[in-house]
């Protein structure tokens, strides 16, 4: 590293990678004194990537925030657990806005040296992942940012939501926190048009702006533990109650929270309680946990056990 350039280059992912190093940290990294740190920073910000040096004890230098993003430097490593990160996250439906991870894929595989890039390329192609792909819109980054900023700062905001049968509402929202669950955004907290606790799907979101107003959530309050339980209450066709013979533990770890609530019965028994739209993908579900149970309603639901039995038992005859 004798060329300035590449020092000043260097100095430049430094502070990318450690915001607050110090005049001394950095000149023993790059194997100057302090002074050329300082003529480095200078000519950074000649290039238009600001250095801000802050002194005291805590103090060090940093890039400062600006109307532009700084050129990003990125070792193989970081660059292909990016492109991996965006791979994983628009299949799994984390990412936010429609063409997003596509557009930041291309971005990114455009600027990677050559040799990188076919690397990069030869995992994309060959990597299989076994959970689905997740199918439906993705969330406005807009409204993602603003929600996550109002509960960081936990400040109310005006919702312009659609429900799932596409009727619009505005509604004063204060949001708690946010929460991807099976492959959807959500975000909780006090709707204050209901006056109840709310759980609303991002995707449906179209605006969330802030109105100032400061709110306190209470105390305790678990977003993650609140989404599952209200997913696990939507109203479906069928309202299922089933005597489970196993340990509370064991349920617990085998039928996940947003299936439906589970609570000790008599006799050492679990009783679950649940929602279903479909009854033969719920008798699938419990023929699947292994271990006996009793339906205790609905009938409908003997009836596709009781078929589910005949077909694994026809099937077993089969040669």
């Amino acid at each position: 590293m004798n060329h300035p350039v590449s020092r000043v280059l260097a100095l430049l992912e430094l502070l990318q990678a450690r915001p607050g190093l110090t005049g001394p940290e950095l000149a023993a990294r790059l194997e100057v004194d302090e002074r050329t740190v300082r003529r480095y920073a200078a000519r950074l910000a000649d290039l238009g990537i600001p250095v801000q040096a802050d002194r005291g004890r805590y103090g060090g230098y940093r890039l400062r925030p600006g109307f532009r993003l700084p050129p990003l430097m990125l070792t193989a490593d970081e660059a292909a657990s990016v492109v991996l990160g965006l791979l994983a996250g628009r299949r799994s439906g984390l990412s936010v806005g429609e063409q997003a991870a596509e557009s930041a894929l291309a971005k990114i595989q455009r600027v990677l040296p050559t040799e990188l890039r076919e690397r990069v390329e030869a995992v994309e192609q060959t990597l299989g992942l076994t959970s689905a792909p997740v199918a439906g819109p993705s969330p406005a980054g807009a409204a993602l940012f603003a929600l996550a900023e109002a509960a960081r700062r936990r400040r109310r905001v005006r919702l312009a939501y659609r429900d799932r049968l596409g009727v619009p509402s505005e509604r004063e929202f204060d949001p708690y926190g946010l929460v991807f669950h099976s492959g959807r955004w959500y975000t909780t907290g006090l709707d204050h048009r209901s006056g109840e606790l709310r759980t609303f799907r991002l995707d449906r979101i179209g605006t969330a702006e802030p109105s100032g107003t400061p709110f306190e959530p209470p105390e305790d309050f678990d977003p993650v533990q609140r989404v599952v339980e209200s997913l696990a209450s939507v109203p479906w066709t069928h309202e299922v109650e089933v005597l489970l013979t196993t340990t509370l533990d064991e349920a617990r770890q085998r039928i996940p929270p947003v299936v439906g609530t589970l609570t000790a019965a008599d006799g050492g028994r679990v009783l679950l309680r649940a929602r279903a739209q479909n009854l033969d993908g719920f008798a699938v579900m419990l023929a699947g946990l292994g271990r006996p149970f009793t339906v205790l309603r609905p009938d409908a639901l003997r009836t596709e056990v009781r078929a589910l039995a005949a077909r694994l038992a026809g099937w077993a005859e089969q040669g």
